[in-house]
């Protein structure tokens, strides 16, 4: 990735579905945990990595669903496709690479002598891979019969059952371990080999990727029938992965402090912002705490008083100016002072505020140019804003931490609030 000048100090892949993202837990609270946790103490020199069997379509249908970060590195289609950065940019080499010894002619027409195939949406249907459903004791009838077949016809595939239910065919090159395994070689090549890999999955298709050596790896504690078999016959003694307790996305922070890989607390479980500051004086970590706060105020989840209100302000420069995204002009101590009236105005509704792509930038000996989108989603309504932000700190000693100079903020495309009132920082 051309944002790290250096080794990435961690990179996390991650399958998405029932791994980081948890489809029984409506608050999405382990999710969330996972996104303040990252944002604070990893965005700026580490690599998020999405491995999932999803097509883009439908990746970015559960983006539209699901409170998720944006990933530097995106893996889809069960290995198949890699893409970077915002824009998905495709990975060309990788796309060469794929195409020997692959016809999809040929695996179309041979599938369609199999009854037991249930051909799945046209989305999942992509360029290096054929995906089907097959019920769970016909499949592994079905994969022995088609890989002799595809073999005579000369092609060199892989199939992957997973899900109880999902049986894709793939080129033999692919899969996710393979896709994994493409890119730390493309790092190591670059000088830019991460310190750590930590791969996270849940399903049969994610097993490869606790087969590459050195990298750390963990099965969430709802790991399906098929990984753990896989795990028993094939990594039970290998002490680099491990069976989270936890569930989804609380089973990777898990991993993260089992292996020491750095910090674990996420900022979702820390509550004393702001009547008192812990000994991390971060420009990233000062964002996801005040954002969180923020939400917590909202929901009345944190004590309405004015000591909390004039510890805020504290923090606020008294010359200090947040631009709206309407492009109304404030104050930021009457922004503060507005936050009275907002007090427990979502108390008992699903109301979350996150943010993504923090990424601080030293601009000077003392000040921090801060980028990143801040999200608001209440109910079925999203809203979200890039964000800039100027924060001081003319003392390191001094323990109330930094000073907001300097807040502005724009409208995501499509995503802006109706209801321009209800937009606070």
């Amino acid at each position: 990735m051309d944002r790290l000048k250096s080794s990435a100090r961690l990179m996390i892949v991650s399958d998405l579905d029932h791994t980081m993202v948890d489809h029984h837990d409506p608050e999405n609270l382990s999710l969330l945990r996972f996104n303040a946790l990252w944002e604070a103490n990893y965005r700026y020199d580490s690599l998020l990595v999405f491995s999932t069997g999803r097509s883009p379509t439908l990746y970015k249908q559960l983006r539209k669903e699901k409170p998720m970060l944006t990933p530097d590195i995106t893996i889809m289609s069960v290995g198949t496709e890699i893409t970077y950065g915002n824009s998905m940019m495709p990975d060309n080499g990788w796309v060469e690479f794929l195409n020997q010894k692959w016809d999809r002619n040929i695996v179309t027409e041979e599938t369609s002598k199999f009854n037991e195939l249930t051909l799945q949406s046209e989305t999942e249907q992509r360029p290096h891979k054929v995906s089907f459903y097959v019920q769970k004791d016909k499949a592994q009838e079905v994969k022995k019969v088609l890989s002799e077949r595809l073999e005579k016809r000369g092609l060199d595939v892989k199939i992957i059952y997973s899900g109880g239910m999902d049986l894709d065919i793939l080129p033999q090159g692919a899969g996710k371990g393979q896709a994994l395994a493409y890119l730390l070689k493309k790092f190591k090549a670059e000088g830019k080999l991460p310190n750590n890999t930590l791969a996270c999955g849940d399903s049969g298709n994610d097993a490869e990727l606790f087969s590459i050596p050195e990298v750390y790896g963990v099965m969430v504690s709802n790991a399906q029938e098929e990984l753990l078999q896989w795990h028993a016959e094939n990594a039970k003694d290998n002490p680099k992965v491990i069976h989270a307790t936890e569930r989804c996305a609380a089973g990777i922070i898990q991993a993260i402090g089992h292996f020491k890989l750095g910090r674990s607390t996420s900022p979702r479980d820390v509550t004393d912002f702001p009547d008192s500051k812990l000994e991390i004086l971060d420009p990233a970590y000062e964002i996801v705490e005040f954002y969180l706060f923020l939400e917590r105020w909202r929901r009345a989840e944190v004590e309405n008083s004015e000591l909390g209100l004039a510890n805020l302000k504290a923090l606020c420069h008294p010359s200090g100016v947040f631009i709206h995204p309407s492009g109304v002009e404030q104050s930021l101590c009457d922004c503060i002072n507005l936050l009275r009236r907002c007090y427990g105005d979502k108390q008992g509704k699903q109301f979350r505020v996150w943010v993504d792509q923090v990424l601080p930038a030293q601009i000077g000996s003392d000040t921090w140019l801060v980028k990143f989108n801040k999200w608001e989603q209440s109910g079925e309504e999203r809203h979200g804003c890039m964000t800039t932000v100027i924060l001081s700190k003319e003392d390191a000693s001094v323990s109330k931490g930094f000073t907001w100079v300097h807040v502005h903020q724009t409208w995501l495309d499509g995503v802006g609030s109706k209801d321009h009132t209800t937009w606070l920082f």
